[in-house]
């Protein structure tokens, strides 16, 4: 897992920091990408990932924003030892303590999958710091059939597991990456047989922390994404979530495109988004 950090780490297109900051859950590390000089921007990363994987994805940011990429307890291997709870507050009070730690009074806030329902608690528990809020495929906000996701990914799961093998791995990933990327798949098929112990999903928010978001919201969905349906994704933020812009990726699964041209969209969208609510 080590070297898959540093893997990914290598595809990160700009200068790179790793700093040590303090919580009460243990000494957390972050990762500082980009011009300093520039405005910061914090980015939460998805499950069974890490800081640098999701760096290597948000490259073309670099020339608006300063990344800040903590790595999330329990699903990095930069990230502390330990899962935080999804029945408490736990992962707005971690985030909160990086924020003190930094000096960061506010901040734009971006977060995928995983890092969008720990982005999305926090913003619900702390508008007033939260300057804007991008969720892409969140966690947290409406969830797909367990049954069907079940269906789709534990067969091949389990059969990779007993012998893994190229034919076998592209049908693990299948329902998961939208387009082929060797390292993404490969780091999929190491990490499943880490993490596959607990896959657990976070809950849906209510009704009221989605209400509580009062900072401008982006939310972005993935027309075909298993675990959490884009189309009913956006469908619940717009009825929610009180300021919101919604984008539907179209013939997208969870993990929405590594291609340059999904790249280039995507900062272009952040960027204008943020900008226009500053």
């Amino acid at each position: 897992m080590e070297s898959w950090y540093q893997r990914f780490l290598e595809r990160v297109d700009g200068t790179t920091k790793s700093i040590e900051v303090s919580t009460s859950y243990g000494t957390n590390h972050v990762l500082m990408v980009g011009d300093s000089s520039n405005p910061p921007l914090v980015c939460l990363h998805a499950m069974m990932t890490s800081s640098a994987h999701l760096a290597a994805e948000l490259g073309a940011l670099l020339d608006r924003f300063y990344l800040i990429l903590p790595d999330l307890p329990g699903q990095s291997v930069r990230g502390l030892p330990t899962r935080l709870s999804y029945s408490d507050d736990s992962h707005a009070q971690w985030l909160r303590q990086i924020f003190d730690n930094l000096d960061l009074q506010e901040a734009p806030l971006l977060g995928v999958s995983l890092g969008g329902f720990a982005a999305r608690q926090f913003a619900s528990s702390y508008p007033a710091r939260s300057t804007s809020l991008v969720l892409i495929v969140p966690a947290g906000i409406a969830q797909g059939s367990l049954v069907k996701g079940l269906v789709k990914m534990a067969l091949p799961m389990l059969m990779y597991k007993i012998r893994p093998t190229e034919t076998r791995l592209r049908k693990l990933v299948s329902h998961l990456i939208t387009t082929w990327d060797e390292d993404w798949a490969q780091y999929l098929g190491d990490t499943f047989n880490d993490f596959t112990t607990y896959l657990k999903i976070p809950p849906i928010a209510s009704d009221e922390e989605l209400e509580n978001l009062s900072m401008p919201c982006l939310v972005i969905g993935a027309e075909d994404d298993i675990s959490f349906p884009g189309d009913k994704v956006i469908e619940r933020a717009e009825t929610h979530i009180p300021i919101v812009e919604t984008e539907l990726i179209k013939e997208s699964k969870h993990s929405p495109p590594t291609t340059s041209q999904f790249r280039q969209w995507l900062a272009k969208r952040v960027k204008t988004f943020i900008s226009n609510k500053q």
